[in-house]
């Protein structure tokens, strides 16, 4: 979707195609046929905005042939969709069973992140709408904190240096302006968006910045209009926002919490785990040790590293973390011009959620989609942007 900021300017709204993994080129034209076109249509939109989660295999076809890439185009205008942005995070084997840590593989220390990055800029500059000039990509938050020694940091500085090169060479080449986001996340060595000023900061160039994913925001207990203002006094530039929300208890003491939440614990996805007391904030790297007892303390409400769809907060004594959505996007979008302009709903979760909850039937989910990012366009028009044709 398009909306019209009171500025003159298109702020993009997409969701993200990794809810419906696939590796391979094929497994993506076979996304915008199932899901994606649907999608559109159940909303009645003429156009709508995906952002693409391309794996290396696809990723590698599509940079290394052209028809390829004119075929994916093509198939892209043909159902009504469009890219400005894509998910540049995980790097394979999103749909496995258990993915875990092995979403934080490779990481910015390991040369192929910084190839696979390379070429998804390629592609999505030659993927862009004719009449749009500036596309996003969000990529891993440096790496897993564990594994990020000095010597990987110095790597990862090199490698970020690097790619602000490469994309400064794509513009001049293309006329495209391709920006890259760092997202933090719970665990990661960038956890907050304030772990992103020292590594931002130092690689100090306007196409390498944060993506802010409001989830990961709430987990970490962030307030979101002292963090945003940080990121923009710091110059460091907001190169897209991924909207979602995690799972809340507020008394996660209470016996009947913890079973409410136990129904969360699965073994597909981490669910990193954070409360702040007055000694500062404590965390698990996975729902189930939380859980397990004596690990967090109990007395101060836990979040979850859980991506709730957006229009349907679990029901209680759990909730969802959308008031946090709220009050980023009236920073991100309300104020006189937009922090940012690429707007993406991220709930990828939805095989993932409690048995009861999960859309049995492909039409069940593309009715969850398009609730999602109706609710989203109604945030956005709330905040006075004007939704376009």
């Amino acid at each position: 979707m398009r909306l019209r900021h009171p500025d003159g300017s298109t702020v993009h709204l997409a969701y993200c195609t990794n809810v419906h993994p696939a590796e391979t080129l094929d497994g993506v034209l076979a996304q915008l046929r199932d899901h994606c076109e649907p999608v559109r249509r159940r909303l009645g939109r003429d156009r709508l905005g995906i952002g693409l989660w391309l794996a290396r295999d696809a990723a590698r076809t599509l940079d290394g042939d052209p028809s390829a890439l004119r075929t994916l185009r093509r198939e892209l205008r043909r159902r009504g969709l469009e890219v400005v942005t894509l998910n540049g995070f995980p790097y394979e084997g999103f749909g496995a069973a258990e993915v875990k840590y092995r979403v934080y593989r490779p990481d910015w220390a390991d040369p192929e992140r910084l190839a696979y990055t390379t070429a998804l800029a390629r592609i999505l500059a030659a993927l862009l709408p004719d009449d749009v000039t500036e596309g996003s990509i969000s990529t891993l938050p440096l790496g897993w904190r564990t594994a990020w020694t000095a010597d990987r940091a110095r790597a990862g500085h090199q490698a970020l240096l690097a790619l602000a090169e490469r994309l400064d060479a794509l513009a001049e080449l293309t006329g495209r302006s391709i920006r890259v986001g760092l997202e933090p996340e719970p665990g990661c060595t960038v956890e907050t968006t304030g772990d992103a000023l020292a590594p931002l900061t130092a690689v100090g160039h306007p196409r390498i910045g944060v993506c802010v994913d409001t989830c990961h925001l709430a987990t970490s207990f962030e307030e979101p209009r002292t963090a945003l203002d940080a990121l923009a006094a710091a110059g460091v530039p907001v190169v897209k926002s991924q909207l979602s929300a995690a799972l809340h208890a507020e008394h996660p003491g209470r016996p009947e919490v913890r079973t409410a939440l136990a129904a969360f614990a699965e073994p597909r996805f981490l669910h990193q785990t954070r409360t702040v007391t007055e000694t500062g904030t404590h965390g698990t790297d996975d729902l189930p040790e939380a859980l397990g007892g004596g690990v967090l303390p109990s007395g101060a409400p836990w979040r979850a590293h859980f991506h709730v769809p957006l229009h349907a907060a679990p029901a209680a004594p759990l909730t969802a973390t959308l008031p946090v959505l709220r009050t980023a996007l009236g920073r991100l979008v309300g104020g006189p011009r937009p922090l940012t302009r690429h707007l993406e709903v991220e709930t990828y979760t939805w095989q993932a959620l409690p048995p009861e909850l999960r859309p049995h039937a492909r039409d069940r989910l593309t009715d969850g989609i398009a609730a999602e990012l109706a609710l989203a366009r109604d945030l956005l028009t709330d905040l006075g942007l004007k939704e376009l044709p």
